[in-house]
């Protein structure tokens, strides 16, 4: 059961949560040419009122600003700290546990604790990855989630029209090197409501059920996960207790431990 667990953790941290990171950092090199976005309407500006003729390049537009805009595209630091309950395939009984997740432009850091049972550790530095968790391997953070929104319209991202999901708008991006999400707004709001990606054969997707404001940013306080595998549909259950926005943080919070000595558990 132990071993069962924590790769049920290990299947939901290889995606998680991507809530910011600074576009000073720069976009990956292109692999390849990906299509030019459609070009926004004439006129149009971040802000708009969506409608159901709004396009792609629109959308996303809308959708960062109703995040913060510049304030969200250039947070140095975003740091949620809460409660969450996993949930294994076919099962009711939910595993209960906390997690501190710290977004730090190229940098990630994210510890999951359920005591007594394990406790998971994943950092990516900016540009290697640590997993306490072996069985697993992870695309690096900026690859999927809400961090493309941040650089849809850099050179080699490219925005493209999807079908609506019931009363949400919707359309993908795709990054320089062909990964792709799916995001899904609310034209109320223009907030993302969920977002999906597909990696390995297997789907993620993330669903905001409630959203905070904190320094002109929205920041998610209540939101959802789900990681659905030939084995099955893990789910995860986040509730944030604590979040902020800008604050500093050591370097010493992205350092990947070194390797354990041969025979030695990490």
């Amino acid at each position: 059961m132990k071993a069962k667990v924590a790769c049920a953790l290990g299947l939901f941290l290889l995606l998680t949560l991507r809530v910011g990171a600074s576009a000073r950092q720069a976009a990956p090199a292109a692999t390849g040419k990906p299509a030019a976005s459609p070009a926004p309407s004439a006129g149009a500006k971040a802000g708009d009122k969506i409608t159901a003729t709004t396009p792609p390049a629109d959308l996303a537009r809308i959708a960062l600003t109703a995040h913060g805009g510049d304030k969200f595209r250039n947070a140095k630091t975003i740091i949620l700290r809460g409660s969450v309950d996993f949930y294994l395939p076919n099962s009711t009984q939910a595993l209960p546990g906390e997690f501190l997740t710290i977004t730090a432009g190229e940098r990630f850091r994210q510890d999951v604790r359920a005591a007594p049972l394990f406790n998971v550790r994943v950092i990516h530095d900016g540009k290697n990855f640590y997993s306490s968790v072996r069985l697993f391997s992870v695309p690096p953070p900026n690859k999927f989630g809400m961090i493309v929104l941040i650089r849809f319209d850099q050179p080699g991202y490219s925005v493209t029209a999807l079908p609506d999901r019931k009363k949400q708008r919707a359309f993908r991006i795709t990054d320089p090197d062909g990964n792709v999400t799916n995001f899904y707004v609310d034209p109320a709001t223009g907030r993302v409501m969920s977002y999906e990606a597909l990696y390995n054969g297997a789907t993620y997707t993330v669903t905001h059920e409630k959203y905070k404001e904190i320094g002109g940013v929205q920041v998610p306080h209540s939101f959802k996960q789900s990681f659905a595998t030939a084995q099955g549909t893990f789910y995860a259950d986040y509730k944030v207790k604590q979040a902020a926005v800008n604050q500093p943080v050591g370097d010493n919070m992205f350092t990947i431990p070194a390797p354990s000595p041969p025979g030695k558990k990490p």
